[in-house]
């Protein structure tokens, strides 16, 4: 009996990619001695993409869709997906078309010579040299902070062996920062390395709040060092909020009529500290936020609809 592959493809409002998405994938494994299921998980999209899957899955029975009864963001979306796969293996490709689906043959032959975990990297990128540069900046600050080194660069896409996807269910985690958690898992990983292209149809669903969402992901659920830094900075700032008192001190003793505090100093150590603060207790709050999301509990995605599946 051969083996299965399966292809999970999260997608929102992709219209204008699924066909070509669809075709490349089908072209990549006629090329691979695998049987393959393709999954779609539909984050609730509001423009042609729904119809367009399902004609595609009526079509094509080895195509299968989940669509969720609303849109659950990028994170729990494909995660939940990966996790109903029945594959040896299990790709997890975007489908922007920005991670090229012809990768999926070197994902394949990379699982073959043994490793468990396979991931695309982009040391290269057309995409704006700023974002480019902020991203760079981002995993290589966390992968510092991190408890366990975190693959640089890397874009989620990649394959995962069944033991992963196995051992990831064991986790149970309502909103995981995917990535972390397969470092975390400590099998050797592969890396792909690819020259990312420029989106060619649609709009990006990134925004500030969605990169920003997942950069404190990563940062809350893999690593303690921002609330170390806190109560390092902390005894710091009052070590020399103490040594600056007893500064003035001395010097009020010294020149009793001549010296004056003035109001600049006062107004600038009360704004400075003040700031200080708000970011000890936003940076806190993040990882209250964290903890109380792990303890609510909430299922991944809710589906209203399963086509293709058995």
């Amino acid at each position: 009996m051969r083996k299965l592959i399966s292809i999970v493809t999260p997608c929102y409002n992709e219209e204008a990619n699924i066909d070509e998405l669809y075709q490349r994938i089908c072209d990549v494994m006629s090329k691979q001695d695998y049987d393959y299921e393709h999954i779609f998980i539909d984050n609730c999209s509001t423009d042609g993409s729904i119809p367009k899957l399902r004609g595609i899955a009526a079509r094509d029975k080895r195509v299968k869709l989940i669509l969720n009864a609303r849109n659950f963001g990028h994170i729990r979306s494909p995660y939940h997906a990966l996790l109903q796969t029945k594959g040896d293996a299990c790709v997890l490709i975007a489908s922007d078309l920005q991670d090229p689906p012809e990768m999926i043959e070197e994902f394949i032959r990379k699982w073959e010579e043994g490793f468990k975990t396979v991931l695309a990297v982009k040391p290269e990128s057309e995409e704006s040299p700023l974002m480019f540069f902020a991203r760079k900046a981002y995993y290589r600050f966390v992968s510092r902070i991190s408890e366990v080194p975190l693959v640089k660069n890397a874009t989620g896409a990649g394959l995962f062996d069944r033991v992963v996807i196995d051992i990831l269910k064991k986790i149970d985690d309502p909103y995981p920062y995917f990535r972390g958690l397969l470092c975390e898992i400590g099998f050797p990983i592969a890396t792909v390395p690819f020259k990312q292209p420029r989106r060619q149809r649609g709009i990006t669903k990134n925004n500030f709040y969605t990169l920003y969402d997942i950069a404190m992901l990563g940062i809350t659920n893999h690593s303690k060092v921002p609330l170390r830094l806190m109560v390092m900075g902390g005894g710091v700032l009052a070590l020399l909020s103490l040594l600056i008192a007893f500064c003035f001190f001395v010097a009020k003793i010294l020149y009793w009529d001549s010296f004056q505090l003035g109001v600049a100093p006062m107004l600038i150590s009360l704004f400075f500290f003040s700031s200080v603060q708000i970011l000890f207790l936003g940076m806190l709050g993040e990882y209250i936020g964290s903890v109380h999301t792990q303890v609510r509990n909430m299922p991944l995605v809710v589906e209203s609809e399963r086509v293709n599946f058995d």
